[in-house]
């Protein structure tokens, strides 16, 4: 899971419990998402890189270098 791609399907923000669409399993599937700096917000839309996965839902992501 740590190092996948994903995209922003809801705000990530301080305070916040964003949203990320990561493929997985032949599919895609929506984990909870937190920034892996606190005061980082990334915006709908956005492409971001998995840095932590505390299963089953939750990764803490930061913003992709594309």
């Amino acid at each position: 899971m740590v190092g996948k791609q994903g995209r922003v399907t809801g705000k990530i923000g301080p305070g916040l419990v964003g949203e990320v669409m990561v493929s997985v399993r032949g599919g895609v599937e929506a984990f909870y998402a937190h920034p892996t700096l606190p005061d980082e917000e990334i915006s709908v839309g956005s492409i971001v890189v998995v840095v932590e996965y505390y299963p089953p839902r939750t990764v803490y992501v930061a913003r992709a270098s594309i």
